[in-house]
């Protein structure tokens, strides 16, 4: 999926000015299935898969929330706080947005592979780059978690 913004950035031109993304995006166009693939899943989920049983929270869970000023789900799966489009009006969100969408979509490529392709296939195939890049990764979820989300919501 990430590497499908490299895919993007050809179709649109981009090559002709940067190098890096001038390549026979042709050769990729299958990849461009996962991202319709991964649109129609979720308006199937979101308008045919609906269920009227509320979502249960952990206790603790909750607590969390309240702590960062952020109103329960109240039945939804995620809070409104962290995923409405009222979050945009926030300038902090949307400059995170913006570097973690240029570290992701630039960052996945020099890693050699995204998050789950490094954890599933790498790590099963006993790669050592795959386990460094894992660590990584989780090593920076625990930052964000416990420092940038603070930070923004504290």
């Amino acid at each position: 999926m990430s590497s499908n913004l490299r895919t993007f950035c050809s179709i649109a031109g981009v090559g002709r000015k940067i190098n890096y993304f001038k390549f026979d995006w042709r050769e990729q166009k299958w990849n461009l299935a996962v991202v319709i693939g991964a649109i129609l899943g979720g308006f199937f989920a979101t308008h045919f898969l609906e269920s009227d049983s509320i979502l249960q929270l952990n206790s603790k869970t909750l607590v969390l929330l309240n702590d960062y000023n952020i109103d329960a789900p109240n039945g939804k799966i995620v809070p409104e706080a962290l995923f409405g489009w009222e979050i945009l009006s926030n300038y902090k969100v949307v400059i995170m947005l913006f570097v973690g969408g240029i570290l992701i979509g630039f960052g996945t490529p020099y890693a050699g592979g995204c998050t789950s392709g490094h954890a599933i296939t790498g790590l099963s195939n006993l790669q050592l780059p795959s386990l460094i890049a894992v660590i990584g990764f989780f090593i920076g979820g625990l930052i964000a978690v416990h420092f940038i989300i603070p930070l923004i919501f504290g």
